[in-house]
């Protein structure tokens, strides 16, 4: 049982996400054509619409991945050199399916994913979440980004051609933001620090220098766009928030100072603590063929195990605003999105900020918190149905816990069968029970 497009119908005895980050008691909720038009007790249904009880459930709004790359399905050389842009285009869709399919209704694809592809999911052509688009991430040569591979031998390299982008000086900057922008592009992302994974540099080393930084954020903002800068430590970070950036991603050896100048100047932290957490468990397992870790990662990685976390605190002790993005780089790990949330409850956030940064933050980050990642009148009904008590954040690591997810309105998980067992029938027996 699937509903239409823009349909109309009304929840009923379902907790929902509130403001604080806390649940509601059971309360109804009414959505008329994908926007939600009453909550509350007793909600008088329309004429005609269905109604659905959902007693013993919790409902939160659709869940914003900040920092994505939907296009990517390994990093794997090897794979790559073998794979044609076709399958790879193709697997992109599965991406999208299995990260609607866990909650997510809205992504910050940080370079993978083009102005084609938010296309195609804007106009029901492929299933997935709303999409805002980098297209393309910016390094400098021999920066974090940098995609030569002795191994291939080739500069640029094509294999990740259509994710990267090496670019050196102020002209050659201003020159790829405006064809980025051209081609579509919602925002810009900078490699302003080294990486663990890539392997020229390391996450202390600082990329692009001051006035490369400044003339991307200057030609992104004259276009209206944000600016996003991969900066995981040191003057990396620094210099982008400088510069007038709106995020800082990663941030892992964020200092007090830093946190203080990114709270002034309204810059947001996007921790992404998925990708560390499941790069340290690799370490911590010993080698593995399928791992997609290459030797020249290993140390720096141990070297971080003692910070992983850290700019959490410090970041939230300075008053800087955190949205949640897990920067998934393999078919393995894209649906396992919401574990962000465990993740940062873990490191010491409550659970209900950590709901929040999954939520109403993201959309304030993406600029789009007027009509998205809340549970309000006037709001897209874009929600996720969860079957047990997320107050315990370990419900975001369990398999079936999700039980619908809905976007505009219209149910869309594979599989959901939820509103088929909550339909009229069971309101109807309810109501005989209590008479």
């Amino acid at each position: 049982m699937r509903l239409e497009p823009d349909a109309s119908f009304t929840l009923r005895h379902v907790r929902v996400l509130q403001q604080d980050g806390g649940f509601s008691e059971p309360t109804d909720l009414a959505v008329e054509d994908g926007v939600i038009s009453r909550l509350g007790n007793g909600v008088v249904a329309e004429a005609d619409a269905p109604e659905y009880d959902l007693a013993g459930l919790w409902l939160m709004p659709g869940v914003f991945d900040c920092h994505a790359h939907l296009g990517i399905s390994t990093v794997d050389e090897g794979e790559l050199v073998r794979t044609p842009p076709s399958y790879a285009l193709l697997e992109t869709t599965v991406n999208l399916r299995k990260v609607l399919d866990s909650g997510v209704t809205f992504v910050r694809d940080l370079g993978g994913v083009d102005a084609g592809v938010r296309k195609a999911v804007d106009e029901g052509v492929v299933a997935g979440p709303r999409l805002q688009v980098a297209i393309r991430l910016l390094s400098q040569t021999g920066g974090h980004g940098d995609a030569y591979s002795e191994r291939i031998g080739l500069e640029p390299n094509p294999l990740f051609e259509s994710s990267l982008a090496t670019v050196d000086g102020v002209e050659g900057v201003r020159l790829t933001v405006r064809r980025l922008l051209r081609d579509g592009a919602d925002c810009i992302k900078l490699c302003t620090s080294g990486g663990v994974l890539s392997p020229h540099d390391s996450p202390w080393d600082t990329s692009f220098t001051a006035e490369e930084i400044a003339t991307a954020v200057f030609e992104a903002g004259r276009r209206g766009r944000p600016v996003a800068s991969h900066a995981q430590g040191g003057r990396g970070i620094s210099a982008a928030v400088a510069a007038g950036v709106r995020s800082v991603e990663h941030g892992i050896m964020l200092t007090e100072e830093q946190a203080a100048t990114m709270a002034a100047a309204g810059c947001w932290l996007v921790p992404t603590l998925s990708v560390l957490h499941e790069l340290l468990e690799g370490v911590k397992a010993g080698p593995d063929p399928a791992s997609a870790i290459p030797p020249h990662a290993l140390p720096k990685i141990r070297e971080l195990e003692d910070v992983y976390g850290t700019c959490v605190h410090v970041a939230r002790d300075a008053g800087v605003r955190i949205a949640t993005g897990c920067d998934w780089v393999d078919r393995r790990q894209h649906g396992r999105n919401l574990e962000e949330i465990a993740l940062l409850h873990d490191v010491g956030m409550p659970v209900e900020e950590a709901l929040l940064a999954a939520t109403a933050s993201g959309a304030q980050l993406c600029g789009v918190a007027d009509r998205y990642g809340s549970l309000a009148p006037g709001y897209v009904f874009d929600a996720v149905v969860l079957a047990d008590d997320p107050s315990d954040a370990s419900v975001f690591r369990r398999p079936g816990a999700v039980r619908e997810v809905f976007k505009a309105g219209v149910p869309c998980k594979t599989g959901g069968d939820l509103l088929a067992e909550r339909g009229r029938a069971a309101l109807e027996t309810a109501s005989r029970q209590s008479d």
